[in-house]
């Protein structure tokens, strides 16, 4: 199986989004989800540029014929791998409804926003519906990566120290009781209130535990 390439982009092509890359003298062709094209797009990526993908390997019997699609970091590939596992939702299905960030479509899976779910090609509200009751609760982590949203468009390769950071915690909440989203919004309520504990689970985890404790005795204060 084949799960990652690196080589030199021979053909590089908007519709269908995929790209022919030249690795050991052999033409890949790679599927790319809409996002990471526009993503590789918007870096100047063209034909002749260095270029490497986390892939995802599909061959079955009812397909024979190979499909790689290419992703920018694991936690992309992750994340599809995790989409196709929903009821009538395939690898090409999936490709092609990928056309905003892998942490965009995982934040409306987990708030349950079957609008932005049903503005992704070939996602209908049957279809939007399935996804939620499938991943629900189970992709709180990736919809963080809205850091490593921002650091792929200024061409950062791999997610930035304080998204993992703050995916350890999420996790650790969700593992503590935590709603996924409540476990989100306290992690960000937490990050902007102090941006130096975003490099740090336990610092992290203390700022939570804090705001918590303070708006408990704010509540008990008002009694």
């Amino acid at each position: 199986m084949i799960s990652y390439i690196k080589g030199t982009v021979h053909r590089f092509e908007r519709e269908p989004a995929k790209a022919v890359v030249l690795a050991g003298g052999i033409g890949y062709e790679v599927q790319m989800p809409v996002y990471v094209y526009d993503s590789l797009s918007g870096r100047g990526v063209r034909a002749g540029d260095e270029i490497e993908f986390e892939l995802y390997y599909h061959v079955t019997d009812r397909q024979p014929k190979p499909q790689l699609v290419g992703f920018l970091h694991e936690s992309e590939r992750r994340f599809f791998e995790q989409l196709i596992q929903v009821e009538g939702i395939g690898p090409a299905k999936a490709a092609a409804a990928l056309v905003f960030p892998v942490s965009t479509i995982a934040a409306a899976i987990e708030n349950g926003d079957t609008g932005l779910l049903n503005q992704l090609p070939g996602i209908g509200s049957r279809a939007a519906q399935k996804i939620i009751a499938t991943l629900q609760g189970k992709v709180a982590a990736t919809a963080l990566l809205r850091d490593e949203r921002v650091a792929s468009a200024n061409g950062s390769n791999g997610a930035t120290p304080s998204v993992s950071v703050q995916s350890e915690v999420v996790e650790a909440l969700v593992a503590l009781g935590y709603r996924p989203v409540e476990a989100r919004e306290q992690v960000d309520s937490a990050v902007h209130r102090n941006p130096d504990a975003a490099e740090d689970p336990q610092s992290l985890m203390r700022e939570v535990f804090k705001a918590q404790a303070t708006t408990r005795a704010a509540f008990s204060s008002g009694d």
